[in-house]
């Protein structure tokens, strides 16, 4: 193969950086260089240039942001690839520490900067779905968060640009569109009155009309409306699927945690959301062994769980991150014990999402087809995002890659269903 002038992208961490790569990708083919997907990479393993987008969130991404990069020097050792660029997360923290240690690397660069402006970009999603960014950073300051010091503050995309880069999007097919920012509801609060989520999406909607579904990723419950959930309710191509990470329902570790809301205010919210929504799915997500978490605190934690339901749930063990305000916190709970949580959360997890998806055996549902595997087709409800969700495995022939489907549910596991 002909290296001159080639290149791929190692995208590492969440949907907002995927974002952040086809941004990047989007540049290099400017500049005239050839795409190789990571398929293709993998195949050959030979590439002129390589770029890794690192996640440096918590600990894991952290780790394999890592092997990534070392991954990556050893095929530039031995000749498979001329130059290595790494960028993202982890760079914007560590830069002086990485630069020290892995000489190899041709050039080093923090997060993308998030321009006001429209940013030509190369999707790397599959052709039935992107991703709209329409903020970056954060103002919710939870003591266990890195995200601000690595972002900044909230910075809302202007209006005209989001709603442009949608049209781009509905003209080029997409089926659903994922609307993502480090927290979607907060759009607006920096560009003065008169902006808020609700009428960026009423612009939306009115500026696109192949896309059927719409989707909002990432929703910190003190920032959910009534207005939102109202418009969510009556706009049938918005998913009725609400990203609402919880974090923990305890009220002292809640206030540690500078969430911004209690244990009574998150039930009265997953309560109301139920009742303007009642089909809607709700994703959570908890985190196991913050400090100072007492068995009893992390009990109170379960039976919540265990009442309340949820549809979708994440559980993360805590990672503590330099220059946290929970850093310093004190006693931090052993990574056993953190370990040792965390599997009793997904245990009782995995139970509930079994139940829930028996129940929907003889139910009609409408199904996405996304891909084909082994000679069976693979798609998704408007209930489950891509990548973090579960799937729809469907027992058909002759379907379309990219068809909406009504299936009848004929049997489920844990977090997929079958349906033919």
């Amino acid at each position: 193969m002909n290296k001159k002038k080639t290149f791929s992208i190692v995208s590492l961490g969440c949907f907002r950086n995927t974002y952040d790569s086809e941004v990047v990708v989007g540049k290099y083919c400017d500049k005239g260089y050839k795409f190789l997907s990571q398929e293709d990479f993998t195949k050959n393993k030979e590439v002129n240039t390589l770029l890794i987008n690192t996640c440096g969130f918590i600990d894991k991404a952290k780790e394999e942001s890592i092997n990534a990069i070392k991954d990556a020097l050893w095929l530039k050792k031995n000749k498979k690839i001329e130059r290595l660029f790494v960028f993202g997360c982890l760079v914007q923290r560590y830069h002086r520490q990485l630069k020290k240690f892995f000489p190899g690397v041709d050039q080093w660069q923090g997060v993308e900067e998030f321009g006001r402006c429209f940013q030509k970009r190369k999707r790397l999603t599959p052709a039935t779905y992107g991703f709209l960014k329409i903020c970056e950073g954060c103002i919710n300051n939870c003591s266990f968060c890195s995200i601000p010091a690595i972002k900044g503050p909230l910075f809302s995309r202007p209006l005209r640009e989001v709603v442009r880069e949608a049209k781009l999007l509905d003209a080029s097919g997409i089926k659903e569109l994922n609307i993502i920012g480090q927290d979607v509801p907060s759009w607006g609060k920096d560009l003065g009155s008169g902006y808020d989520v609700v009428k960026l999406l009423k612009a939306i909607i009115k500026a696109t009309s192949r896309i059927r579904w719409i989707r909002l990723i990432y929703t910190h419950p003190r920032n959910v409306t009534t207005a939102l959930l109202e418009f969510i309710a009556k706009e049938p191509r918005i998913c009725k699927y609400i990203d609402l990470p919880i974090q923990h329902i305890n009220d002292r570790i809640l206030k540690l945690m500078n969430r911004g809301i209690n244990k009574k205010q998150t039930r009265s919210l997953i309560h109301k959301i139920r009742r303007i929504i009642p089909d809607c799915v709700i994703r959570t997500s908890v985190i196991a062994g913050f400090p100072t978490e007492t068995e009893k605190e992390f009990e109170e934690l379960l039976r919540f769980l265990k009442e309340i339901r949820f549809e979708r749930l994440g559980v993360f063990t805590y990672s503590r991150e330099e220059k946290t305000p929970a850093y310093s916190l004190r006693p931090q709970v052993h990574y056993r014990r953190k370990e040792k949580r965390f599997r009793q959360i997904m245990k009782t997890q995995q139970s509930i999402a079994y139940e829930i998806n028996n129940s929907l055996v003889g139910q009609p549902i409408d199904v996405l087809i996304e891909g084909k595997e082994s000679g069976i087709f693979v798609g998704r409800t408007q209930y489950d995002a891509p990548e973090v969700d579960g799937v729809v495995f469907v027992k058909r022939k002759n379907l379309k890659i990219g068809g909406f489907y009504r299936l009848k549910v004929v049997d489920s596991y844990e977090y997929d269903l079958i349906a033919g």
